[in-house]
């Protein structure tokens, strides 16, 4: 089983000095990987629903420090050699994909092949406004630039024609180390998880009970199935604060009775003590599971 770490880029972590000593730590421990978040601009009294919370609310203030993904992740390539840098989600409507493709083979090039890329759709309207990206189009936005990413990453010269994407004969260096980035797909909907079976070598709900989860995880696999790719090869990652205390081995266990290959617990709960309580947290799970 492989161990990841949610909201690392959040809290004290958005500090510079404290980034490095927590990833530090997270890697000497045995956490496989670090996984981001992203907003470019919370707008101040949203409306937008936040699906991951009762109150429909994100966590924290509207004005807790979000650092960029790709540029806190670069930071923290410089200061660790073997963990996983992931983005848990990366918004990728919001973003050009012919810019994210380099950005993303960079850091991957200049990492050793640690980047782990998390897609998602994002769900705060009023920040797609901010951006001027219509908020109903982000799904088939973050289907074409899945495909002309991978274009980028795995061709010489690539082409490609897709609905607001197209180009021809370009030249994108560096490519990835492996020769493309892992896409895990993002998000607890059944269209995530069509999604993921369509496009994604990993499937990763942000949220959802044991039951909810299977459900998603047979329907990525059967929608891979049906679109003639391999539904073995969609990598399962979950978790969430049951894999953490007293019951955390038992949680990871049952996880992995569902096919899930990487658990991931969110940052927060080794704030109080970061160094101790991740190499705890390695010691009595991660050399245990």
């Amino acid at each position: 089983m492989k161990f990841g770490i949610v909201f690392a880029n959040t809290g004290p972590c958005a500090d510079p000095d404290t980034a490095v000593e927590f990833a530090r730590a997270a890697e000497s421990a045995g956490f496989e990987s670090l996984w981001t978040v992203e907003h470019v601009v919370v707008p101040a009294g949203y409306e937008s629903t936040y699906p991951y919370d009762r109150s429909g609310r994100m966590p924290g203030s509207d004005d807790a420090p979000i650092p960029d993904p790709l540029v806190w992740l670069a930071y923290l390539a410089s200061a660790t050699t073997t963990i996983g840098l992931g983005t848990g989600v990366l918004i990728v409507p919001q973003r050009n994909p012919v810019v994210l493709a380099k950005e993303l083979a960079t850091l991957d090039h200049l990492s050793g092949g640690r980047m782990l890329f998390g897609a998602g759709v994002g769900w705060l309207e009023e920040e797609f406004d901010a951006i001027g990206i219509p908020f109903s189009e982000r799904g088939r936005r973050t289907d074409d630039a899945i495909g002309a990413m991978r274009a980028l990453w795995g061709e010489d010269r690539a082409s490609y024609a897709g609905e607001f994407t197209t180009f021809t004969d370009c030249i994108a260096r560096p490519q990835p180390v492996g020769g493309a980035i892992p896409v895990h797909v993002g998000g607890h909907t059944e269209v995530a998880a069509r999604r993921a079976g369509r496009l994604g070598d990993g499937f990763f709900p942000a949220s959802g009970n044991h039951e909810q989860l299977a459900a998603l995880f047979d329907l990525a696999k059967r929608t891979a199935a049906q679109e003639g790719r391999d539904p073995d090869a969609i990598e399962l990652t979950a978790g969430g604060n049951g894999a953490f205390g007293p019951g955390a081995l038992d949680e990871v266990a049952a996880l992995a009775a569902l096919g899930v290959e990487r658990v991931v617990v969110p940052a927060f709960l080794f704030w109080k003590d970061p160094a101790a309580s991740l190499a705890a947290y390695g010691d009595e799970v991660i050399d245990r599971a």
